[in-house]
């Protein structure tokens, strides 16, 4: 397949995604389904998708955000009344949608955008879901194996002001290992380093401390861990 075909597939499977997620904006929306009923390959993508993101969409309650939320997320994405689609990480609706807290669903879709986006490599996806206190949703991740890249996104206010937040690898029976910073306020892709990428399986937890700023200053935690989860196998 051509380098022009293969990022075609690419961006066909990421809009068919996006459709089933219900992520795309009313005109967007709009022209999938249009597709849909004229593109046999694209209606194949997005049953594809249904069967493997359906049951997840159905399960997921709806839930109600704090008003103030919707307010960090806007300015955090500078919104100056110009609709920018320069990514999904840049889609509004996006971002309202992992604020939810709907952890699985958030994980999955993060999983299945990295598995089927343009920078994919073959790999089994991994997700995890990082609880803050009283089992509130903190961050959402998902591992790219493949690939070697892990993105972690905020689906909570968590303060952190004066301080860094470093996200921790931490195998069965070993100590953490620090994978860098974190934005408290968007998401974060990092290189997971090549020596640990064995280690990153559905037996390991990614973890959240509250650092001084720059990080930790001795190559383990310091400060308390705000959040943490186990990885799990898409």
């Amino acid at each position: 397949m051509s380098d022009t075909g293969k990022k075609d597939r690419e961006g066909m499977g990421l809009t068919a995604a996006e459709y089933v997620l219900g992520v795309l904006g009313a005109d967007q929306r709009r022209t999938a389904e249009r597709r849909i009923a004229r593109d046999a390959a694209f209606a194949r993508e997005v049953a594809f998708w249904e069967e493997r993101l359906g049951g997840l969409v159905s399960a997921v309650p709806a839930v109600a955000p704090p008003q103030r939320l919707w307010s960090r997320i806007e300015a955090a994405l500078g919104r100056g009344g110009q609709e920018n689609r320069a990514g999904l990480w840049q889609s509004l609706s996006f971002w309202r949608f992992l604020a939810l807290g709907a952890s699985a669903l958030a994980a999955s879709c993060l999983a299945a955008l990295i598995y089927i986006g343009a920078v994919a490599t073959p790999g089994v996806p991994l997700v995890a879901r990082l609880d803050a206190e009283r089992g509130q949703a903190g961050f959402v991740a998902a591992v790219n194996t493949g690939g070697g890249s892990l993105t972690i996104v905020p689906a909570a206010l968590l303060g952190a002001e004066q301080k860094s937040l470093e996200l921790w690898l931490i195998p069965p029976g070993d100590k953490p290992h620090s994978l860098g910073l974190i934005d408290p306020d968007r998401p974060v892709t990092i290189k997971v380093p090549k020596d640990l990428l064995s280690q990153v399986n559905n037996e390991a937890v990614l973890a959240v401390s509250l650092e001084p700023q720059g990080g930790s200053p001795t190559g383990q935690p310091t400060g308390p861990v705000i959040a943490n989860g186990k990885l799990a196998q898409l």
